[in-house]
Parts: structure tokens; sequence; C-alpha cells
């Protein structure tokens, strides 16, 4: 796959088969995101691969649990607001059950951290779907990197005091019929050009 239908063909996978993924897919995907543009080639992402499906497992839990201690109102943003209210509901599973979810981490106060973790982020996904792999965005782990019992627990799987989570990436076979990723393409809307 070319690098422009590989972008143009990228969706989002919300469902994906337990199969474990090859070691070599992941250190593919990987690379691709080690390799994105910082901030004056600062490179100060760090990657957490997780497979282990216990930790994959507690982390569900304690994001569920955190969600569900929070409320929504009418400024709450749509996709918090779904987090949240699943999260009450008891049933939700941030990780989308992936088998592998990478985390990216990054400094504290550093001003790019944010722009640093989606540059990998989005080099992740498109590399996945030139794999054939499933992948999503994973905001929930940033929303809730100040929680203190889940920031104790990534600590002790290897998050600096100084680091705090930017993003992560649900990777996976999708569970379609042919395991293969939707690359329905989608209708341009919205992103505004304005040439001048």
């Amino acid at each position: 796959m070319e690098a422009l239908e590989a972008l143009r063909t990228r969706r989002s996978t919300r469902a994906y088969r337990p199969d474990p993924v090859d070691t070599d897919l992941i250190e593919t995907v990987l690379e691709a995101g080690r390799h994105a543009p910082t901030g004056g080639n600062s490179r100060t992402n760090h990657f957490f691969v997780i497979r282990d499906q216990e930790i994959l497992q507690k982390l569900n839990t304690m994001a569920r649990k955190a969600f569900a201690a929070m409320e929504v109102n009418e400024n709450t943003y749509r996709s918090l607001r779904n987090s949240i209210l699943a999260s009450k509901n008891g049933n939700y599973v941030f990780t989308y059950n992936a088998p592998v979810l990478i985390v990216v981490a990054n400094q504290k106060g550093y001003g790019n951290n944010i722009a640093d973790a989606a540059c990998a982020l989005e080099n992740m996904m498109i590399a996945a779907n030139d794999l054939d792999l499933g992948s999503c965005w994973i905001n929930q782990l940033k929303w809730l990197n100040e929680d203190p019992e889940i920031l104790a627990y990534l600590e002790t799987l290897g998050l600096k005091e100084n680091e705090r989570v930017y993003g992560s990436l649900a990777l996976g076979y999708p569970l379609s019929a042919d395991s293969l990723p939707e690359r329905k393409p989608l209708p341009e809307t919205g992103n505004e050009v304005t040439w001048l």
C-alpha cells in the first residue's frame, strides 16, 4: 500500500478479535511511531506495549471506576461524556478489547508533549492500516493522567515520575468477516481549507 492510500483508507477499529498480534507486526507499528517527528528532535516519547491481558483488564477496571465517579454536564466533551455514562452502566471497556494497547507517555512539563505523542500515534495508525491491522486512538488514559490510583499503577509498569500519558493506540485484528480493517471511503466534510 502506498503512503497516500494508507492515509486515505485509515479508519478507527472499535471491535477486535482476541487473536494475539505477531511481535514483528507490533515492532513495525512501533518503529513508525518512533520515527515520528518531535519538537526540536527531543525524542522524549515513552512507548509502553501492553499485551498482558491481566494488565489490560486492570487498566480497564481502574478507568471504569474513575469515569463512573465523574459527573457530566452540558459542557462535557462528547467522547468523555460517553466514557462516563458507559462506566456508570458498568460495561465500559475503553480498549475495545484489543489484544494490544500501545501507551504513549512524555514529559509532564514539556511544551510539545501532546504534539509529539500525536505525531507518533498518527504514524502508528497509518502503519497499522498498511499492515492490515485495525487501530484506534485512545484518549481515556490521557483524560485520567492525574488520577492518583491509575498514575501509581502506571508507575509500577515503568512510567517515570515526570511523565504522563498523552495518548494510546488500540491495536489488533478487526472483528470482521475477513479480519481486515474497514477501508470504506468517507465523504470529505469539515477541515476547512483557505487558500491565500
